[in-house]
C-alpha cells in the first residue's frame, strides 16, 4: 500500500454544492483508479449508508472492487452479505472528480452530512479525513464535535507516558 489517505483538511463548499478534493487526496484517487491516465478526470465511489455513521465513507474505484469482491465472496441470502451489499452497493454512487480537482455533492451525500440549503455556500466546511485506504467526509462542526471528545476519551484511557506505536504490538518477523 503506497499510496494513502492522510491529514484532515478543511475545504469550503461552494454555492453550487461543490467541494475542492485536497491535491494529495487526489493523486490517491488517480492511482487508485485503473482506468485514470493523465487528462482524463479520476472516479471516486461515495458510500453514505450505515444510518449509525455521520459521515460520508469513499473509496478509490480499487478499494471498492476489493470490497465488492469479499462482499461477493459471502453467501447468496446471508444477512451479512445483505447488510453490506444494502449500506456498501445500494447505498453509494460512482462521481468524478472535474477538472479543477472539485466533486458536486450529490443529493443524497448532502442529505447525509445534514447540509441544508442554507449550508450551502462559502460559509461551510467539510472536512476530509484520511484513513488509509479510505477516506472520511464530514461536515466540519460534526466532526469536531464528535472525532474530538472521542480523541480525548481513547488517549485518556492510556498511560501518559505509554508510546502509541506500542500498541501495534512487536513487529513481524522476516521469513
Amino acid at each position: 500500500m503506497s499510496e494513502v489517505f492522510r491529514g484532515e483538511i478543511s475545504q469550503r463548499v461552494d454555492a453550487k454544492a461543490r467541494v475542492l478534493i485536497p491535491v494529495s487526496f487526489r493523486r490517491v484517487l488517480e492511482a487508485g483508479d485503473p482506468g485514470w491516465s493523465p487528462g482524463t478526470r479520476p472516479k471516486l465511489v461515495m458510500v453514505y449508508g450505515d444510518p449509525r455513521r455521520n459521515f460520508v465513507e469513499c473509496f478509490t474505484v480499487a478499494e471498492m472492487r476489493r470490497l465488492e469482491s469479499r462482499i461477493m465472496r459471502l453467501p447468496l441470502g446471508d444477512a451479512k452479505r445483505r447488510i453490506l451489499q444494502r449500506n456498501y452497493i445500494t447505498l453509494s454512487l460512482l462521481t468524478e472528480v472535474d477538472e479543477d480537482g472539485r466533486i458536486v455533492l450529490p443529493t443524497r451525500v448532502r442529505e447525509k452530512l445534514a447540509l441544508g440549503q442554507g449550508d450551502i455556500g462559502p460559509a461551510t466546511e467539510l472536512t476530509f479525513a484520511g484513513v488509509l485506504d479510505t477516506f472520511h467526509l464530514w461536515k466540519s462542526t460534526t466532526y469536531d464535535a464528535e472525532i474530538r471528545p472521542k480523541d480525548d476519551a481513547d488517549l485518556a484511557g492510556l498511560p501518559e507516558d505509554m508510546d502509541l506505536l506500542s500498541l501495534l504490538g512487536a513487529a513481524p518477523t522476516e521469513g
